[in-house]
C-alpha cells in the first residue's frame, strides 16, 4: 500500500525558498495557512493539488529546496486508486469509471537540480484537450529525489570486516494529484452511518460514511458541531481539504472529536455538514444529524 503524498524509503535532506518572496515572509504566510504546500524532509511542493478546469491550459508547480546541499529531482506520473478508508494503492490500469490524465499533460522540465535555498517552477500544459470526454481524469505527479553523483575517489566507501563495500543511498519522493475536469459536474454527496463511540474508553470519536455519486471527484471540508438541549452550538470537529476521488462511491471516516468541559456529548444533537469553497462563497454539499 502506498501513501499518496509521501513515498518514503530513506530520509534525505532537502529545502525552503518561495519564488520571489523573502524567506521570512514565506514562513509567515505558511504559518497563517495562506500558502499550502506538501512537504517531506525539507522538500516543499506548492500547490499540493493541481486542477485543470474551465479555460486553464497551463499550471505551475513550485519545487522548493531549503536544505544545505544541492539536490536532484526527476518528475514522472504514477497512477493510484483510493480505498474506502482514504489510503492509496498504486495501479497500472484504470478502475472502471476511472480515467488517467498523464497522456493529456505535457511536463517540463522533467529533471531539475536545486541548490540550497533555490526554487524551480515546473510547468504542466494541457494537450489534446479536444479528445477529452465529459468527466474527470487523474494522475499523480511524482517528484523523486536522485542521489548526487560524486567523482571516483572523492569519498572512500565504508567497508565491513569481510572487505565488502557498503554505500547507502537515501531516496524518497513526494506526489501530488493532477486532475483534468471536462464538462459540467454532476457530483453530489450524502452522509450515512453516523455512530458515536468512545475510542479506548477515553477520546470521543464519530464514525461516518460519505457517499459520492456523479462524474467527478469532490473536495470538501467536514465540520462537526454539538447542539445542546438549550440550543447552544459548539464546534467539536473539523477536517479540511478531504476528497473522494472517482470512481469511488464512498469513503469511511473516523473523526476524533474535541473534548470540552462545557459540552455534554451524551445529550443533544451531533450535527455534521460537508461544505466546499466556490470562490468567496461556501456551498453546503450534505448534512446529517445524530440525536444523542
Amino acid at each position: 500500500m502506498v501513501n499518496l503524498f509521501i513515498l518514503k524509503f530513506l530520509k534525505l535532506k532537502l529545502s525552503t525558498h518561495y519564488a520571489g518572496i523573502s524567506f521570512l515572509i514565506f514562513i509567515g504566510l505558511l504559518l497563517l495557512g495562506i500558502i499550502q504546500v506538501k512537504a517531506q524532509g525539507n522538500l516543499l511542493v506548492d500547490p499540493h493539488r493541481v486542477i485543470f478546469d474551465g479555460d486553464k491550459k497551463i499550471m505551475n508547480v513550485s519545487l522548493i529546496n531549503s536544505g544545505k546541499d544541492s539536490a536532484n529531482y526527476s518528475m514522472s506520473f504514477l497512477q493510484y486508486k483510493m480505498t474506502d478508508d482514504g489510503s492509496y494503492e498504486e495501479i497500472l490500469t484504470p478502475e472502471p469509471g476511472q480515467n488517467f490524465a498523464d497522456k493529456y499533460i505535457r511536463l517540463y522540465p522533467r529533471t531539475v537540480t536545486l541548490g540550497p535555498d533555490e526554487t524551480q517552477v515546473v510547468k504542466l500544459q494541457l494537450i489534446r484537450s479536444e479528445e477529452l470526454q465529459t468527466g474527470e481524469y487523474r494522475s499523480h505527479l511524482y517528484f523523486r529525489a536522485l542521489p548526487i553523483q560524486k567523482a571516483l575517489g572523492e569519498e572512500a566507501a565504508k567497508k565491513d570486516s569481510s572487505g565488502i563495500s557498503i554505500k547507502i543511498i537515501p531516496v524518497f519522493g513526494i506526489s501530488i494529484p493532477v486532475i483534468i475536469r471536462s464538462g459540467e459536474s454532476t457530483s453530489a454527496l450524502n452522509i450515512t452511518d453516523l455512530k458515536f463511540e468512545k475510542a479506548d474508553n477515553v477520546s470521543n470519536r464519530l464514525n461516518l460514511t460519505i457517499n459520492r455519486k456523479g462524474n467527478m471527484s469532490v473536495i470538501f471540508d467536514i465540520t462537526v458541531t454539538h447542539i445542546a438541549t438549550n440550543g447552544k452550538v459548539t464546534q467539536i470537529g473539523l477536517m479540511e481539504g478531504t476528497v473522494i476521488y472517482t470512481p469511488n462511491s464512498l469513503r469511511k471516516y473516523k473523526m476524533e472529536l474535541e473534548s470540552k468541559p462545557s459540552v455534554d456529548l451524551s445529550k443533544g444533537v451531533i450535527h455534521v455538514v460537508c461544505t466546499t469553497k466556490n470562490g468567496t462563497s461556501i456551498l453546503k454539499l450534505a448534512e446529517a444529524e445524530l440525536v444523542r
